[in-house]
């Protein structure tokens, strides 16, 4: 259902180009009345003169004028890109049509038409302008994958969807989300989850990496700038703030900005009006902010790195990422889902995991978390020509170089408890006997040497006879020998 705001104009500045007195007047009035700031001139010079002073949203550009064509005004090439042209003629045609769209304007119309159109056609035209602004910008996200919740981020999901519930009811004015968690966990991959599945889902989702701006362009590009704001200003520029307007401004690694940036920051969430730097007009804008941090604001606020105030303002919806390492088994439905995307990605035949493979994937650290799998399992997916993937050199990954045990199940671990329907003891020999295979590289002397057997045991274990020599340690096997 549409509301009161679809057709508000508040907050933008419209340049009326018209000569016939009676339909400027109608149209100002118009404009005036769905919250707008109107200019009226009659001509292209007094045109020329209104832009050179002021900044326009838009201007309703008249073809035929007493001192030119309307067009003119976009071939002299003084207009900003950030400008939205509307055209208008009494003389309506495809030709006229065509050559306005070609010099840049984003609509046109052909009188007399309806005074209800306007809302409807400068939405249409800002969109096309937040759509130029954006593929500037963000990375390309098309077949983006789903996150990946698991059993592990239930109470996570559970409390995104409260959030979601709270959007919907909203529908504007959506309040900031704060995502915390360790580098690749996926913060940003959550932050388009929440855009995809919120109710601004159609709308422009920006992201910005804050780590990779400098301080000198940090102002300029979440909060544009005015021609000759500075001494490469040559022409007016949208920021992302602007850019993102209905739709979700995910600022990662917020931190990163400087204190003033982050009052500027501030200032925008709580005023939702920015002003481009070198520009004096307030721009009204309706963005969901979702800010990411891999490091502990509090302990930033206590250091003077980050803003006490814009803590507590981002700090109402938080949503904090666990590293990888504390996902028990769900890391390896991950593994699973992510091997099958890469398989896609490369056009490669589907593969499996083998058992030790999984058993490596559980052992892992993962310092890098979900980033570091996707590498480990993309270099094991060229590197490794058998048709299931062991993952034998992981254990060259530091990460895994000193591997603690996920699951309490395994009784290599300190918590594990006997099971009351008894214990595969041989399983477990040559278990321990596989693993100082692997871990000296398949050497038979040297694996035999950490086991503290003879080379003859691990060549029985090693093919299944398992009524091979005597386990006894050397030590006592050689004092039984010397009796």
């Amino acid at each position: 259902m549409k509301n009161e705001n679809e057709a508000s104009l508040a907050g933008l500045s419209v340049l009326v180009v018209e000569d016939e007195t009676l339909l400027r007047r109608r149209l100002i009035a118009h404009l005036i009345a769905l919250g707008a700031e109107v200019t009226g001139v009659e001509s292209l010079g007094m045109a020329h003169k209104e832009i050179s002073v002021q900044e326009f949203d838009f201007i309703l550009l008249d073809v035929n004028l007493p001192d030119g064509v309307g067009l003119d005004l976009l071939r002299e090439g003084v207009l900003s890109p950030s400008i939205g042209v509307i055209v208008m003629t009494a003389q309506g045609g495809v030709d006229i049509a065509v050559e306005a769209m070609r010099l840049g304007a984003v609509d046109f119309l052909a009188k007399p038409f309806d005074f209800a159109m306007l809302p409807l056609v400068m939405r249409r035209a800002r969109q096309v302008k937040q759509s130029s602004r954006v593929a500037e910008h963000v990375r390309e996200t098309e077949g983006e994958k789903p996150f990946f919740f698991g059993t592990s981020l239930a109470p996570l999901q559970d409390q995104l969807n409260k959030i979601l519930a709270a959007d919907i009811r909203l529908q504007s004015r959506l309040q900031p989300v704060l995502i915390t968690g360790e580098t690749g966990t996926g913060k940003s991959s959550l932050a388009r989850w929440l855009h995809r599945n919120g109710p601004r889902a159609s709308q422009p989702f920006v992201e910005v990496n804050c780590s990779v701006l400098s301080e000198s362009l940090a102002e300029s590009e979440l909060f544009g700038h005015e021609r000759g704001a500075f001494t490469d200003a040559r022409a007016a520029r949208q920021g992302l703030f602007e850019a993102a307007h209905g739709g979700t401004l995910f600022l990662d690694e917020l931190p990163s900005l400087s204190a003033s940036i982050q009052a500027k920051v501030l200032m925008a969430i709580e005023d939702r009006k920015i002003r481009r730097l070198g520009g004096t007009r307030q721009i009204d804008v309706d963005v969901r902010i979702i800010a990411a941090t891999s490091c502990d604001l509090r302990v930033a606020v206590a250091a003077g790195e980050f803003r006490e105030d814009l803590l507590h303002r981002l700090d109402l919806f938080r949503a904090n990422l666990p590293p990888l390492r504390g996902r028990g088994d769900d890391i390896l439905k991950l593994a699973e889902l992510l091997l099958a995307q890469l398989c896609r990605q490369h056009r490669l035949p589907s593969r499996q995991i083998t058992e030790g493979g999984k058993q490596r994937l559980l052992a892992c650290r993962w310092s890098g978390n979900v980033r570091e799998l996707a590498h480990e399992l993309e270099r094991g997916l060229v590197f490794e020509d058998s048709a299931a993937l062991d993952f034998a050199n992981l254990s060259a990954n530091p990460s895994c170089a000193s591997p603690t045990l996920a699951d309490s199940g395994d009784w290599l671990n300190s918590c594990y408890k006997y099971p009351d329907e008894g214990f595969n003891l041989e399983d477990a020999i040559n278990r321990l006997v596989q693993r100082a295979l692997n871990q000296a590289s398949g050497n038979v002397s040297c694996a035999a040497r950490m086991l503290g057997v003879t080379r003859d045991f691990v060549r029985y274990r090693l093919h299944g006879d398992r009524r091979g020599p005597d386990v006894k340690p050397d030590s006592e096997r050689k004092m039984s020998d010397a009796k």
